[in-house]
């Protein structure tokens, strides 16, 4: 008795079609010697559907969900076949002559892109950022540097009105500042401090209000020296969130704000002889508020605290001579 089998001819695992992919700036596909462009994968719906499952990499997308994020509420009566049409044109200009075994692939109710024959440059990204938290400082710097190059321009270039796109968009912004933050830390630790400064303000031009950032900067400009520029950073720091979050910042950074003030205070100039004055000021507030009801209860027997009425008026003339001098020469 002879058993058939039913054998059909796949392409082998040395023809295997596979693809390099950028997303950060204009779509490419680069496949062997080819390089295809936006405009050269079947038309927008087509380029479209292979944008999501690049965002997707490796991870399942069904019908219904592919879509709605291609149509939303006009979806066409029509739209199951469309969409099937769609990605068969699809299929034809990414692996020509591979059906349906190149890296675009069917699952149940859906599509998904083999992660094992597409590389893309997000994927890469987040690889290398995954990488860099769980790895030590000297190790970490450069992994962070090569993904900050790789998103150097903007995620999904081609893609300007959909509401998926900015929604992947947001993501990744959101991701990128994170790591641009987390380069700024390990410069610090690893004493670059220029590019402490670098990340830093590339974080806080993204996210204005991110207190971590804010941190970075500050605590970068106290490392190097820069008082000066640091209380300023804070000053404006404390603004910000004032008026958009209703808040003062955090006790990390009010910590670095009275390192400042003290080292700015013990400097030469008349900048240095106000805040020593204004320093003064406020320790002589806080003791005479902190020991007010002490000294009404003092007697005889319980020597009185010293009077601050003399250091207040020290440190007052000081200021007002400053704010004087500074009025004449406006």
């Amino acid at each position: 008795m002879t058993t058939r089998f039913d054998i059909r001819k796949q392409p082998t695992a040395t023809t295997m079609i596979h693809l390099n992919v950028h997303v950060f700036g204009n779509l490419s596909v680069r496949r062997g010697p080819t390089v295809l462009h936006a405009h050269q994968l079947g038309g927008p719906k087509p380029r479209q559907i292979f944008e999501i499952l690049l965002v997707h990499l490796g991870l399942p997308v069904s019908k219904d969900r592919l879509i709605e994020m291609l149509w939303g509420a006009n979806a066409p009566v029509e739209a199951l076949p469309t969409l099937e049409s769609y990605v068969s044109v699809l299929r034809r200009h990414l692996q020509p002559g591979a059906g349906k075994f190149g890296p675009l692939k069917t699952t149940t109710g859906g599509y998904v892109l083999d992660r094992d024959l597409v590389d893309v440059d997000l994927d890469q990204f987040d690889v290398l950022l995954q990488r860099a938290q769980r790895a030590d400082p000297t190790l970490a710097y450069p992994l962070l540097l090569r993904a900050l190059d790789l998103a150097d321009a903007p995620l999904l270039g081609d893609e300007l009105v959909p509401a998926w796109a900015s929604e992947a968009r947001n993501l990744h912004a959101a991701r990128l500042t994170s790591a641009r933050i987390l380069t700024s830390e390990i410069a610090a630790v690893l004493h670059r401090i220029d590019d402490t400064l670098v990340f830093a303000n590339l974080a806080l031009f993204d996210e204005p209000l991110n207190e971590r950032a804010w941190t970075a900067l500050i605590l970068g400009l106290e490392t190097s020296g820069r008082h000066a520029e640091g209380l300023q950073a804070y000053e404006r720091c404390r603004r910000a969130m004032q008026d958009e979050l209703g808040c003062a910042p955090g006790p990390i950074l009010r910590a670095a704000q009275l390192r400042l003030l003290h080292a700015t205070a013990d400097g030469d100039g008349d900048l240095a002889n106000v805040l020593s004055a204004l320093i003064t000021l406020h320790d002589q507030l806080r003791v005479s508020s902190d020991s007010g009801s002490a000294l009404r209860r003092a007697t005889t027997n319980h020597p009185r605290l010293e009077p601050v009425e003399d250091s207040l008026r020290e440190a007052t003339d000081v200021v007002t001579s400053f704010l004087r001098r500074a009025v004449a020469h406006a």
